[in-house]
């Protein structure tokens, strides 16, 4: 059953708050775990930024980097 969210924003604000806390988690966890997905593919090989990827272990390898304070 797909819903519009209009009908989502309608059932959301129906929810006790323990369910509204529940669905926050969620909604929390996947945002989380997308946003790894995205990082991982950008910096696998081949991704948008693999080249920037290699060219930090490039200058880290010629000791052109320095600790954070």
């Amino acid at each position: 059953m797909d819903m519009s969210v209009g009908e989502i924003k309608e059932a959301v604000g129906k929810l006790t708050p323990a369910e509204l806390a529940e669905v926050s988690a969620f909604i929390a966890q996947k945002e989380a775990k997308d946003w790894d997905a995205k990082i991982d593919a950008d910096f696998a090989p081949g991704g948008r930024l693999a080249a920037v990827l290699e060219e930090v272990k490039a200058d880290y390898k010629a000791g052109r980097t320095r600790d954070l304070p």
